[in-house]
């Protein structure tokens, strides 16, 4: 994650990340740490690999727990009833006219936290997520993907 970006995330995507949080904190932390300690108790540390498995671990679940709590640090809570539907933002749904396939999809512009293709949340940072940011109905985009230039018509946007 970058510096301070904004992340912008709808209140039940901010309060889940709250309780995972939470979890991490007060059921995984203090399992990681007894997994050490009867670990260390199994002897000679050089030779232990269950112990090594075990510091390992524990420093995943710290790097999770300092990116988790990086996140809710910067996190903006967006309210739905809110949002100005004249242009493509996070959280509207643009459907869009595939110029090249002449196929029609809708997306919904989301924070990266809660993409998710095969609903048709794209993250706002994505290619096409960019490429529609700020745009009207009847606007055409030229979005650069890594397969090549992809050609959309804003056919419409709602929440």
């Amino acid at each position: 994650m970058s510096g301070a970006t904004t992340n912008y995330v709808k209140k039940d995507t901010y309060e889940a990340m709250k309780q995972e949080l939470h979890h991490m904190k007060k059921i995984e932390r203090p399992a990681a740490s007894k997994a050490i300690a009867e670990a260390r108790e199994k002897g000679d540390l050089k030779e232990n690999a269950e112990y090594d498995a075990a510091k390992e671990a524990q420093g995943m679940l710290e790097a999770k727990i300092k990116y988790l709590e990086g996140l809710i640090a910067t996190a903006r809570i967006l309210d739905e009833s809110n949002i100005d539907t004249s242009k493509a933002s996070i959280l509207t749904k643009v459907t869009v006219t595939n110029l090249g396939t002449k196929k029609q999809v809708t997306y919904q512009i989301v924070s990266e936290k809660e993409a998710d293709l095969k609903l048709g949340k794209i993250s706002v940072t994505s290619p096409i997520g960019k490429g529609l940011l700020g745009k009207a109905i009847g606007d055409v985009v030229d979005v650069i993907v890594p397969a090549g230039t992809l050609k959309f018509k804003v056919e419409n946007i709602t929440v």
